[in-house]
């Protein structure tokens, strides 16, 4: 998380730009994703460098007429001959960017539009001199300050399109916990901020022989989406190649449109498609209308999610609480798709102050598994109340910071802390909650339905020492609770509707008041004691 002096030199190079007379926040954040992506070549190449020397095999980023692209001679350069090398178009640095990547891959097709947008030398050297002082040297750091300046294009876009915070993607990522085998999708990939935090869990959970072993699958079809604001198909793949996935296919097209022909091709959605959207309804793929009709962008990407897993592939996707009951035939029919034909298995409320302060719109996220022969038995819903911020525009954080970054699947001991913060913070015991679901030590401790057993064996056999403390002896069927299962035969009944208001039970606490002619003495009481205050003020 980016706070305190970081932040403030980050904000100083914002202004920089805004005061060099560029304030158009995608023009600023792509050209200094530009700076970060050559900065970052420079460093792999003197990685590569240095295990060239201990025999390792080492292909050039630079060649010997190139030396002059790379940071660390960029920034020894007079301000004058500096800016002459970004702004050359014929053999500068960006003719240079715009030739990396495989012929013909669409890495390289998106940064054949890369082009250099600051026209003064002073503002470029303001802007490297700032760059150079941000410490980038470690990954996550360096992943940190992109993520904040990605932000900066956080807000209501066209057709209902908000960038999801970067906690309730890791939240997700974590739910879903990503392999090696996967193929992972974003149908609307925006800056691949999924993408991006899936390749982080997978680094993070696998050895670097093991990611070697698989290099090339990662570089070219584990990582897939859709995009089709050019400005955005850039930024995306830069962002994936900062982050080690050398030629993703981010592909350039409308993704519920007649364009989109993929199917069958993913074992991993992982999303937040745009809401409120619409599209021309003669443009709509066919496939897509068979399964709801309905020009509703929010409605037809769960369609096209379902077209595009392979049987078995799993999705976790983030909708609006419309979705969940809306009552015209194209709601009803896509949420009885999965819960009837497929396997829907979690339904988690968000709070609407989730997007603040640029929408306040109430959402969830929804797990399904495609399946083409049902499968739903129970759903677990949860009521997530609080995320870790205030839930007003200024989005304060509310728990201590290290928490709050570090929250994850584990074995329960890392997050014992949370259990103190819960009321601030429900994203442990959310992940903690679907972790015992999921184990096999879920059936010795309770029902189908979740309620609670009396169950007589070893806390270690039960799994006590796997979990946070109270998450499995949680009675799973308490509708009072944040946590608790839905049997399909309810939903059914309930003409498909998710809202978790139609199954959670509401406990009001009963309030009594005084009798009238109690409440009555009392004010008269009240009435003498100040008629003898102001005597006493009079006299």
């Amino acid at each position: 998380m980016i706070t305190g002096d970081l932040k403030s030199q980050i904000d100083q190079i914002w202004n920089t730009f805004w005061t060099g007379g560029i304030t158009n926040t995608i023009t600023i954040v792509e050209q200094l994703t530009y700076l970060i992506f050559i900065k970052n070549l420079d460093e792999t190449e003197t990685r590569n460098e240095l295990k060239a020397k201990r025999g390792f095999k080492n292909t050039p980023i630079f060649s010997e007429d190139q030396q002059d692209f790379r940071w660390k001679n960029l920034r020894q350069m007079d301000v004058n001959p500096r800016h002459a090398i970004f702004s050359n178009t014929v053999d500068g640095v960006f003719p240079f960017i715009r030739s990396l990547g495989k012929d013909k891959s669409l890495f390289s097709t998106y940064m054949k539009g890369a082009t250099f947008g600051i026209s003064k030398p002073a503002v470029l050297d303001q802007v490297i001199e700032k760059l150079e002082r941000l410490p980038m040297e470690n990954q996550d750091t360096k992943g940190d300050i992109y993520e904040y300046l990605l932000s900066k294009l956080e807000g209501g876009g066209t057709a209902g399109q908000f960038r999801t915070p970067r906690h309730i993607i890791k939240l997700m990522v974590e739910l879903m916990q990503p392999t090696l085998e996967d193929i992972i999708s974003d149908p609307s990939a925006g800056t691949a901020g999924f993408l991006v935090a899936a390749k982080e869990y997978i680094d993070t959970h696998h050895s670097v022989t093991e990611l070697d072993k698989h290099v090339d699958f990662i570089n070219k079809k584990m990582f897939n989406g859709t995009e089709f604001d050019a400005t955005m198909l850039r930024i995306a793949s830069m962002n994936l190649y900062l982050h080690g996935v050398e030629e993703p296919n981010i592909i350039d097209v409308d993704a519920v449109s007649k364009d989109n022909t993929i199917s069958d091709a993913y074992t991993l959605v992982l999303a937040n498609p745009p809401f409120k959207g619409t599209i021309d309804k003669e443009s709509i793929a066919p496939g897509l209308k068979n399964v709801t009709n309905t020009t509703k962008t929010e409605l037809l990407f769960l369609a096209l999610m379902l077209r595009q897993l392979k049987t078995g592939g799993r999705a976790a996707v983030i909708v609006p609480d419309g979705v969940l009951f809306g009552s015209g035939k194209a709601h009803k029919s896509i949420r009885e798709e999965i819960v009837a034909n497929h396997k829907l298995e979690v339904v988690i409320s968000m709070p609407s102050g989730v997007f603040k302060p640029y929408a306040g719109v109430s959402t969830a996220i929804i797990i399904f598994t495609k399946t083409g022969s049902g499968g739903t038995d129970y759903v677990w819903f949860y009521d997530m109340l609080q995320d870790g911020k205030s839930l007003d525009d200024k989005r304060n954080l509310l728990v201590d910071e290290a928490l709050f970054d570090d929250f994850a699947f584990g074995d329960g001991s890392k997050a014992l802390s949370a259990a103190e913060a819960h009321k601030k913070f429900n994203l442990p015991q959310l992940l903690d909650h679907y972790r015992y679901l999921k184990s096999p030590y879920f059936n010795k401790m309770h029902a189908k339905d979740g309620e609670l057993l009396h169950v007589h064996d070893l806390p270690e056999n039960l799994g006590l020492n796997q979990f946070l403390e109270n998450t499995c002896t949680h009675n799973y069927k308490d509708r009072t609770s944040q946590s608790f299962l839905v049997p399909f035969k309810e939903i059914k009944g309930n003409d498909w509707d998710l809202s978790i208001n139609r199954y959670k039970e509401i406990v009001y606490k009963e309030v009594e008041y005084d009798a009238p002619e109690i409440i009555i003495n009392r004010i008269k009481k009240l009435n003498r004691e100040r008629d003898i205050l102001l005597k006493s003020l009079i006299q």
